[in-house]
């Protein structure tokens, strides 16, 4: 249960300061994120290679949140918000997923499976 405490607190200081630092990157530079992130992915740089390698791992999640849920048609919403948001989506449902599982892992990973 330890572990599942520091877990959930990471969870919402993850959920947290990426939702204020989103705040701060929109009041600085505006809703432009979608060509700055191709843009950058385009230059062929470490700038771009890292936008390349985490819209793998965004990708990889929302299909995760598919697979757990049997696809379902609430999942692939779920998936395609946190594909989009990174973990200011992702972070709270595997925080609900955590409390809802009441702190076992291999439920919150794997579901009614």
């Amino acid at each position: 249960m330890k572990n599942s405490n520091f877990l959930k607190i990471l969870l919402i200081v993850q959920s947290l300061t990426l939702f204020v630092y989103t705040i701060f990157c929109f009041q600085k530079e505006g809703a432009d994120l979608l060509s700055v992130f191709v843009n950058n992915i385009a230059a062929i740089d470490w700038s771009g290679q890292f936008n390349l390698d985490f819209s793998c791992y965004l990708m990889l999640s929302g299909l995760w949140i598919m697979w757990r849920n049997k696809f379902s048609l609430n999942s692939v919403f779920i998936a395609i918000t946190a594909s989009i948001v990174g973990i200011m989506a992702f972070a709270p449902y595997f925080l609900f997923l955590l409390i809802k599982e009441k702190g076992d892992l291999k439920l919150t990973l794997i579901g009614n499976r």
